[in-house]
């Protein structure tokens, strides 16, 4: 696998929006952004132009290196225009998931403690009717009016010198580009610290994986993923759809916008993925490849999706996490030919081989923290534990939660970085293939051992009236009854059950890891998470099957 080499990013002291910059000089009249609903688009130079005018005016009222600014913007031309000009400024941008609910979003916010709120008269209206970062926001701008705040960003764009600023001077790489908060689905929600290294790495890391070129056209479903677009030379499409509802997304309109931009490169959710395997409206044939993230994707999700491609179009699953990504990364024919059959059998999912510049390790299972990384924590080909990753696309912190870093990273004094602990059992086989088996707190202990989700699910997955599984523990911790929850595809929902279960059962106890499984039930829709539609809420599941059960 190529590698990207640290050094270099360290000697070219890469800010994000230089990558922006190179982009409008090379490619000037092509387009960067194009909205279709409202009928508008940016060529990078007017992408460039425009960012160049705020990150002028953001630098007059005291927007400087550093000063954190929250920004709660929709997917659209602004959205663009405003972070890029953040990223030249050196500015740190603070993203949130507006779907995460009011009050977790009032408590990040208050952590993120933001000098400046940029946002929609809606989100300004929630800010000040809820108090959110009262104590640290001064400087608050709307998107499309004054309403509520000190500026718009057409006065802030009036502001500004006519002579386009320079892009901030980056020192280093590990100077902070941002703080993008994990969606909270099985955790509590926390702010991982993005240098400028770690973007420059992802995006380098993401063309080298996917062989984007520049000239592509990118259609993003996930608002973060569609800024890497523009900085990667892709011409990036806005989605006609709630970002925070990818699960209800109309493959219609994303069909339409495949076909009309005629779309390369299409990011989505396993939830939205299912969707469009679903849709009878036709084939998506100017695709070179979809990338899907956030969760495991079915396989038998992908070879239905895969009936509607080229052949030469491949669905790609990559592997990672909020704190860092990619990790891994693995196609569907590789999925469709050899891993899925292994799935079915107990395996776990196969997530593939690692990222380039990325090294993955397996340590024993531990809810602890780890003062240093040492070599003797790896452990053997083949053998289950807790899956670790180290390299310059990990995240080294988490914003204003020393407790929480301290439990998710093992600082290497070696290499001067810090392993992140990806919060997920697995292992790595004889071919170097990582496999993930579950979420380590998702595990469900048996007083004869531990059994792992993802390993246990896919087994009972193979019937064809089982849309998705969840496997949760019920009672104390350490002598949990495994209960399999259970979600039927829509044209089993009328299915005889009692029939239905006795099936089931008898699949599980063909293997020793599901034998212990004694108890199903059926659940009409499985809680999700908020970002992707399609991490299973396995810890609501299990307080739901315990009062089932009483």
């Amino acid at each position: 696998m190529p590698t990207i080499e640290m050094e270099a990013l360290v000697a070219s002291h890469l800010n994000v929006g230089k990558q922006l910059s190179t982009m409008a000089r090379d490619r000037p009249s092509q387009a960067a952004i194009r909205d279709p609903r409202h009928a508008r688009a940016l060529t990078f130079q007017q992408l460039e132009a425009d960012s160049d005018l705020l990150a002028s005016g953001f630098e007059q009222i005291g927007i400087t290196p550093g000063t954190r600014a929250v920004l709660m913007v929709p997917p659209s031309l602004e959205f663009f225009s405003v972070t890029f000009a953040l990223f030249k400024l050196g500015a740190v941008v603070v993203l949130i998931d507006p779907g995460m609910g009011i009050k977790s979003l009032g408590r990040r916010l208050g952590e993120a403690e933001p000098v400046a709120f940029i946002g929609t008269t809606k989100a300004h209206l929630a800010r000040r009717l809820l108090g959110w970062a009262k104590g640290s926001v001064r400087l608050t701008i709307g998107v499309k009016s004054k309403f509520l705040c000190n500026l718009s960003l057409s006065q802030i764009r009036d502001l500004a010198a006519t002579e386009a600023r320079p892009t901030a001077s980056v020192p280093s790489p590990d100077d902070v580009a941002a703080i993008v908060f994990t969606s909270g689905s099985t955790g509590p929600a926390k702010g991982a610290v993005y240098t400028h290294g770690n973007f420059a790495t992802q995006i380098a890391a993401l063309k080298e994986l996917f062989d984007i070129q520049s000239g592509e056209v990118d259609l993003s479903t996930f608002p973060l993923f569609g800024l890497y677009a523009p900085a990667m030379g892709m011409t990036a499409v806005i989605p006609d759809m709630d970002p925070t509802r990818p699960a209800r997304a109309s493959p219609r309109k994303i069909l339409g916008a495949v076909r009309e931009s005629r779309v390369t490169n299409l990011f989505g959710s396993p939830a939205l993925i299912d969707r469009l395997g679903r849709y009878q409206g036709g084939e998506f044939d100017s695709l070179l490849r979809i990338v899907s993230a956030g969760a495991p994707v079915a396989a038998k999700v992908i070879a239905r999706l895969t009936t509607k491609l080229p052949r030469r179009t491949q669905v790609h699953t990559p592997y990672g996490a909020t704190e860092a990504l990619p990790i891994a990364c693995i196609g569907s024919d590789e999925i469709l030919s050899e891993t899925r059959a292994m799935t079915d059998l107990g395996a776990g999912v196969c997530v593939g081989r690692p990222a380039p510049s990325t090294e993955i390790a397996i340590i024993p299972i531990s809810d602890n923290p780890i003062k240093a990384w040492d070599e003797s924590l790896r452990l053997p080909v083949g053998q289950i534990g807790e899956i670790t990753a180290y390299g310059p696309q990990v995240t080294q912190e988490y914003f204003n939660r020393p407790d929480l870093t301290a439990l998710a990273k093992i600082p290497d004094a070696v290499r001067g970085r810090a392993w992140h602990r990806m919060g997920d059992v697995g292992y790595l086989d004889e071919k170097g293939r990582l496999w993930m088996c579950g979420r380590k707190s998702q595990r469900v202990t048996t007083p004869n051992g531990p059994m792992f989700t993802i390993s246990c699910e896919g087994i009972f997955n193979t019937h064809p009236a089982v849309f998705r599984s969840a496997l949760v523990g019920v009672g104390r911790w350490g002598n949990h009854e495994p209960i399999l929850c259970v979600e039927l595809e829509p044209q089993y929902r009328n299915i005889d059950r009692i029939a239905l279960t006795r099936e089931l059962l008898a699949i599980g106890g063909k293997f020793d890891q599901t034998r212990p499984i004694r108890r199903i039930l059926f659940h009409r829709g499985f809680p999700v998470d908020i970002r992707h539609n399609a991490k299973i809420g396995r810890e609501k599941l299990a307080v739901w099957a315990a009062r089932r059960l009483r």
